[in-house]
């Protein structure tokens, strides 16, 4: 269980984000909804490690995000919505990095940049490919282990349509395997069959739902007017 505690956060003084947030995330697939600008990602960034709370706690199975780093992050993947990598080393550098932080052999990680299509590309530097390239880069460090949260921010943009649905049906296989699935994204209809709960960004506070309904049609909807921020 990823658990906020009382969580602030700003980027500028006397301009707060968040306040006073308590939110658990568990297992199965949970949707960010809001308008643009309510604080979607940076609620997924606090979740990652990525952003610092100014006031509060996050933990990730107990352990304090910032107090237990090392063993608490091993348990997070995170893609960002920017697929920020660093410009000057090669993909195969990255991928045995993370392979590494999680324990796994290398091996895992070349098979996640063939998955992706990179393998042939493994010796190049991040600042040497394509933005989509670079999105399919984070991901192939996403799909490395099995770390039991993750926390994914517009998971889909700049795919094509055939690797989306292999990275859907992946996400899918593993809320059929008891992870804890974030997303944000603006395109809701992909993640509509799994969603099993929604947290709504209003007023710098937000609102989780779990019982959502049990018809597609009227579960889109519900979930349209949560993005929009608009009366339920």
């Amino acid at each position: 269980m990823i658990r906020f505690e009382g969580v602030s956060f700003s980027y500028e003084e006397d301009e707060p984000v968040l306040t006073s947030v308590n939110l658990e995330i568990g297992p199965g697939l949970t949707l960010f909804l809001g308008p643009n600008g309510s604080g979607k990602s940076t609620l997924l960034k606090i979740a990652a490690g990525v952003e610092k709370p100014d006031s509060g706690a996050v933990t990730v199975d107990g352990l304090d995000l910032w107090k237990a780093e090392a063993e608490a992050r091993r348990r997070l993947a995170y893609l960002p919505e920017q697929p920020d990598l660093t410009p000057y080393a090669t993909l195969k550098e990255i991928l045995g990095l993370v392979c590494r932080l999680r324990g796994e052999p290398l091996d895992a990680g070349l098979s996640s940049l063939e998955f992706f299509g990179l393998l042939p590309l493994a010796h190049r530097s991040v600042r040497e490919l394509s933005m989509g390239q670079r999105k399919r880069a984070v991901w192939a460090a996403v799909l490395v282990g099995s770390p039991g949260y993750l926390l994914l921010d517009e998971p889909l943009e700049t795919l094509d349509r055939g690797i989306r649905g292999e990275v859907v049906a992946w996400m899918l296989k593993r809320v059929r395997e008891g992870a804890a699935v974030a997303v944000v994204s603006h395109a809701i209809e992909p993640f509509l069959m799994a969603v099993t709960r929604a947290v709504a960004l209003q007023n710098r506070t937000p609102a989780l739902f779990k019982d959502l309904p049990a018809d597609p049609g009227e579960k889109l909807s519900f979930l349209e007017k949560l993005a929009r921020n608009l009366p339920i």
